[in-house]
């Protein structure tokens, strides 16, 4: 029996003209994937890194809207910007007014957000429409929410002051926004009235993937609800409590429209950014104000730095 034999091999010249080459697809893969990634990339450079790049010249120069007029956007250089910055006593005590603000404000929005997070975590009848109101807060505009925050306290005729004397026996009005330590305690409050939505849109939604079977088991076993939530609940939010943590404080910390809306920096209320807001618009100095924002962007990166350090590794392992 003869055996039959094997078609021809093609020539290996003839294989290269049948497909292309695999460094050809991927030149091409990486040509349509630069395309895709331009634009985005354009608009980073254009919106974050040239003006950060930007903001460390500045910081660099003895500038000031004169100095601009007559040298144009070149001045002398000069450290003596940061140096006016890191000595001044009142860049410290608003770098404490700041940490005072972000960190009370940070932890109180959580807490609130948490608390009614848990409260609308049962259905009842209205649900939805009532957790649309719990985000009226964080989405009305903010001019108008100041202004109305502004006719409550205020100390001649506002309904705060009115009750209090009426109902709560005060001799005299409280002047909430104009007065230490009122005015401080008077802005945290109100970044947590107004920013506890945004956790509580984060913590319903880990709440709502949560297994509910077994915290059914545990009450089942006689586990009492603090029990149920300190050591099954509360365990499985920590990771969204971090992160909600490190978005507030820096959100927080770069704060400038509520405080300057509510009190305009004074009695107290003096944070960071409207520290800088203060040095470029009330003594034109341009230099002064870089250099107080870049000091507030390098501790800004310490925190970022320790977060991810410490705990994104640690969160991803859990």
């Amino acid at each position: 029996m003869t055996r039959s034999a094997p078609p021809p091999t093609p020539p290996r010249a003839a294989l290269h003209r049948g497909r292309p080459r695999r460094s050809v697809i991927a030149r091409r893969d990486n040509r349509a994937g630069l395309v895709m990634v331009l634009p985005t990339t354009i608009i980073v450079l254009a919106i974050v890194i040239i003006p950060v790049i930007w903001n460390l010249v500045l910081a660099f120069q003895e500038t000031d809207f004169t100095s601009i007029a007559e040298n144009g956007l070149v001045n002398p250089l000069t450290l003596d910007n940061f140096a006016t910055v890191l000595t001044d006593p009142g860049f410290w005590m608003s770098l404490w007014t700041t940490i005072v603000y972000s960190v009370f404000s940070t932890a109180g929005s959580i807490v609130v957000g948490l608390v009614a997070a848990l409260a609308f975590r049962v259905p009842f009848r209205g649900r939805g429409l009532a957790r649309s109101l719990m985000l009226l807060p964080y989405v009305a505009p903010v001019v108008a929410v100041t202004f109305v925050w502004q006719i409550m306290l205020n100390a001649q005729f506002g309904i705060v002051n009115t009750l209090g004397k009426q109902w709560l026996g005060w001799e005299h009005p409280v002047d909430f926004l104009g007065k230490a330590p009122y005015a401080l305690i008077t802005v945290i409050v109100f970044e947590i009235w107004r920013y506890f939505p945004f956790a509580f849109l984060f913590i319903t939604a880990r709440l709502t993937a949560l297994p509910r079977d077994v915290e059914e088991a545990a009450l089942v076993d006689g586990v009492t609800p603090w029990q149920n939530f300190r050591h099954i609940v509360f365990p499985q939010l920590l990771p969204v409590i971090s992160l909600l943590s490190v978005l507030r404080l820096i959100m927080t910390f770069n704060k400038f429209d509520d405080v300057y809306l509510l009190t305009g920096g004074g009695a107290g209320t003096e944070i960071s950014a409207v520290r800088v807001y203060d040095t470029l618009v009330g003594s034109f100095d341009i230099g002064g104000a870089a250099a107080n924002a870049f000091v507030l962007s390098a501790i800004l990166s310490v925190f970022l730095f320790i977060y991810v350090k410490f705990f994104v590794g640690r969160g991803d392992e859990e």
